[in-house]
């Protein structure tokens, strides 16, 4: 990778930035499930505290040495309403995925993939095929069919489950644009630093002390979730969000796995 001219050079290639995005799915949903568990004991902003805390650990930790580089940004503004919404859509999910099973929350959270298909037209300049928009469609549908959440029965979880699907989309593609400014490791340091620091003002006013194994939950929350979304930082830096966004999909298996 080159810089020049403020914004960094990369090569794109489908297939790899495929690949990125079904590992990150892998990783989402084993952090859905730990999160699953730790809501049915803890308060959910000591939750979502943990999840960002332990991915900014997580982050330095990968970094090593060149930890003083990542926090240096060229689209700092960019990063942190990106890290915001992140934080948001966390919480959003946290709260209806504690009031939903996790393969109904999951249902729903199968909408970002289209609003990223249908977002990535006007802000990011992509050209969405109708195969490729039938393609999504389909597998919304499908998932759907699969996972049947009973849309009738569904109440004040259902809505914060939706308001983090579109969230989630815009977190999506923001992360594709900060692509050119900012090296994955910068994202991936963002992504969860900001989040941090807001949850940490927060916390200690609900703070309940977990024991052992919840703190061992605590932590594997932030590792998948660092993983995750540096899988999808570099999925979103090898192929344009249509392509990759419908492979969000391949989280139904693990999640039914993960629900049963």
């Amino acid at each position: 990778m080159t810089i020049a001219a403020g914004t960094i050079d990369h090569a794109e290639n489908r297939a790899v930035g495929i690949l990125w995005m079904l590992l990150t799915m892998f990783c989402f949903i084993s952090l859905d499930t730990c999160m699953k568990f730790l809501l049915e004991t803890y308060p959910l902003v000591e939750v979502t505290w943990a999840r960002f805390f332990f991915a900014t650990v997580f982050a330095g930790f990968f970094a090593g040495q060149d930890f003083p580089g990542i926090v240096r940004s060229r689209a700092p503004l960019l990063q942190t309403g990106r890290s915001l919404i992140l934080m948001l859509t966390t919480g959003g999910f946290n709260a209806g995925g504690r009031i939903e099973p996790l393969a109904t929350a999951t249902s729903i959270m199968f909408t970002s993939p289209i609003l990223v298909t249908a977002l990535s037209v006007p802000l990011l300049k992509e050209r969405v095929g109708i195969r490729r928009a039938l393609g999504v469609a389909a597998g919304f549908l499908g998932a759907l069919v699969i996972v049947r959440p009973g849309v009738a029965g569904l109440g004040i979880g259902a809505l914060f489950l939706v308001i983090a699907a579109l969230l989630n989309a815009n977190y999506q593609i923001l992360t594709r644009k900060v692509r050119v400014h900012d090296q994955p490791m910068t994202s991936l340091f963002y992504t969860a630093a900001v989040g941090a620091v807001v949850t940490s003002l927060i916390a200690p006013l609900i703070w309940e002390w977990p024991t052992v194994s919840g703190w061992t939950l605590f932590a594997l929350s932030g590792l998948f979730g660092c993983v995750g979304h540096l899988c999808l930082i570099q999925a979103f830096r090898r192929a344009p969000a249509s392509v990759v966004a419908p492979f969000s999909y391949s989280s139904l298996l693990w999640a039914t796995l993960s629900g049963w």
